[in-house]
């Protein structure tokens, strides 16, 4: 989980391709990475003084992790938008005006997330009291797409920006193209959902060269102490390390599939 920027205003327009974190939030995280390589340190060193070495790299460590918080808080976006896009696809082939439609999806998104801070809902807030100042509302959506960093919002509002400077019929233009966006967006879950238990597996694997070594080290101690006292050892260790640490990478990478 991660906490909402308090520097951000309640019902004010957010960057989501930003995440500043607060003091408290880097210190935390930056204590957390750091209890981490110190005690992956002594698991594969059973030195202090290496273990104490390698704590330093916990300061990058709060970088990653606000880039994960940037990514969780755009993939949560991107599926709350797929919800308002089918409310507005199911107001218009009701025969609601655009504008209508886009006020009461409001209402249907407000049941299936009740809490006032879901991102959708506050965005669709501020941009209908964009839209109650006279504002187009392809140019509210349009700079909803730029601050998302999401591509479906922005061919979704790039399309509907066309179809008001050309014209036609734009009603059914956007149910049609609201529902190819839907199917993409459902898509990518599909995609998640498989890959779900291959992450979990991926950790798993991350996980049992570290699970072995404790192990050997507390039932077969003679065994093992060569590889934490002599020079060769401790090369042989930082090799099992830098090995364990590229197949997390690669295989992470592996399964960060885009659409």
């Amino acid at each position: 989980m991660y906490i909402e920027n308090l520097n951000e205003k309640p019902d004010g327009p957010i960057d989501y391709s930003v995440y500043n974190m607060s003091k408290r939030e880097r210190l935390f995280y930056i204590l957390l990475a750091a209890v981490f390589l110190f005690g992956l340190g002594f698991i594969f060193y059973h030195n202090i003084l290496v273990s104490l070495l390698i704590t330093p790299f916990s300061l990058l460590y709060p970088r990653i992790r606000n880039r994960e918080i940037i990514d969780k808080r755009q993939n949560e976006l991107n599926l709350q938008f797929k919800d308002m896009l089918y409310s507005i696809s199911s107001s218009l082939a009701s025969g609601k005006a655009l504008e209508t439609a886009f006020k009461e999806s409001v209402k249907e998104l407000s049941i299936i997330y009740p809490h006032e801070d879901t991102l959708i809902i506050k965005e669709i807030r501020y941009m209908q009291r964009k839209i109650d100042m006279n504002e187009q509302i392809e140019n509210v959506l349009m700079d909803f797409a730029d601050r998302s960093g999401l591509e479906d919002v922005r061919s979704f509002a790039s399309i509907l920006q066309t179809c008001n400077k050309r014209g036609g019929n734009v009603i059914e233009i956007i149910r049609n193209t609201s529902n190819v966006i839907n199917d993409k967006i459902e898509v990518k879950q599909e995609i998640a959902t498989i890959l779900a238990q291959k992450k979990f597996e991926q950790k798993i694997l991350s996980v049992m060269p570290i699970g072995l070594i404790l192990f050997l080290s507390a039932t077969q101690k003679d065994y093992m102490r060569p590889v934490f006292t002599t020079l060769l050892g401790r090369v042989v260790m930082t090799v099992a390390i830098v090995f364990i640490i590229s197949g997390y990478l690669i295989s992470k990478k592996i399964m960060d599939i885009k659409i």
